[in-house]
């Protein structure tokens, strides 16, 4: 279902700003939540901290957002849109507003407002999960995948020791 609305969403901003989806990620948190820290837009986004801090890079150096430096902790940056970035936002807003629309028109209101719900419970535990799969779940390791090779020339995957 994501894929069904990023792909699209994404492929118009890159079309109309040039911009790759973690570019425009930090626009987003940006307009959404207001003047932030990287790792603001780290904790809400998930993308990695590498690829956010190449994506602020690149749409400071195209002027849509803005950097100023905290005189307490002189580590501490936040991030600001500006004028440029808010047009870029305001840009493609209605075209993913319309897209979301076309998606959720299926649902009733009602339907809308319980998916509404149950999002924002997700979102809300998301920071409790586990960013891999083998961090400390306490499982052995599965044994590695091998090619199997069938009569019929198909090819699929098996563990190792399986028919």
């Amino acid at each position: 279902m994501a894929l069904l609305f990023n792909n699209p969403v994404y492929g118009l901003i890159q079309n109309r700003l040039g911009l790759l989806r973690p570019e425009f990620v930090v626009l987003w948190s940006l307009h959404l939540g207001g003047p932030s820290t990287l790792t603001d837009v780290f904790r809400a986004s998930g993308f990695p901290k590498n690829t956010l801090s190449r994506a602020a890079n690149k749409v400071h150096r195209l002027g849509l957002i803005s950097r100023e430096g905290d005189a307490e902790d002189q580590r501490r940056i936040t991030l600001h849109l500006t004028d440029r970035g808010r047009e870029a936002v305001s840009s493609v807003m209605e075209p993913m507003l319309a897209h979301e629309r076309r998606m959720l028109d299926c649902l009733s209101p009602a339907e809308r407002l319980t998916l509404s719900d149950i999002l924002a419970k997700l979102v809300a535990a998301s920071g409790d999960w586990p960013q891999s799969l083998d961090e400390g779940d306490g499982a052995p390791p599965p044994e590695p995948m091998k090619q199997d090779r069938r009569a019929a020339g198909a090819t699929t995957l098996t563990q190792k020791g399986t028919p």
